[in-house]
């Protein structure tokens, strides 16, 4: 065999390689898989769990927006009622057990909570959107303040609420049905990520 056929079968080895090669460099580059939430809980040793309302496509709530009535607020579709209905299963099939629940008025929040099946849930104002300016930031800020300040460290709680209150109180930005682990004592928090995707 010449060395020119030689060079050739080589460069259509190569050719034919580098897509298993690019496979395998992208699967290593792959991050690992995101804690389970009892181990992002016990890794900070939290006593918080924070969860995004699921899955209410939109952005903020219409200007009509009313507290008491959710048609004039932005809500779980379809798609983010099976999520939340997933995530009570995931929970329950995980052992998590929370002592209290809370959620923000929100009607996308209280549907997540009363979706997932997991407990009675109460709702908090501490957990409001101010986001559009329906409610004051700072105030809603301190109640919630308030409220993790005296949560005791052998109790766990879960709070569904909005994105920009678990990220002025976290600095973490979670997905829709996504969850945040916090420990209001040492004011640690851990993304955990959202096992069910909508």
């Amino acid at each position: 065999m010449g060395r020119t056929q030689m060079m050739f079968r080589f460069l259509r080895l190569v050719i034919l390689l580098l897509p298993l090669a690019a496979v395998q460099t992208m699967a290593v580059q792959v991050p690992a898989q995101a804690d389970t939430l009892s181990e992002a809980i016990d890794a900070i040793d939290a006593n918080v769990l924070f969860l995004r309302h699921a899955l209410a496509p939109g952005f903020g709530d219409p200007a009509d927006f009313r507290i008491d009535d959710c048609s004039t607020q932005r809500n779980l579709d379809a798609a983010g009622r099976r999520q939340s209905q997933k995530l009570g299963t995931y929970l329950r099939d995980q052992g998590i057990v929370f002592d209290e629940i809370l959620s923000s008025r929100w009607c996308r929040c209280v549907d997540t909570a009363a979706e997932m099946d997991i407990g009675d849930f109460s709702t908090f104002d501490g957990l409001n959107s101010f986001f559009d300016g329906h409610v004051d930031r700072e105030a809603t800020l301190a109640l919630l303040a308030e409220r993790l300040r005296i949560i005791p460290d052998d109790r766990l709680v879960l709070m569904v609420t909005h994105q920009v209150v678990i990220s002025a109180i976290t600095g973490i930005p979670p997905q829709s049905g996504g969850f945040v682990a916090y420990n209001s004592r040492t004011g640690e928090a851990k993304r955990a990520g959202t096992p069910i995707r909508p």
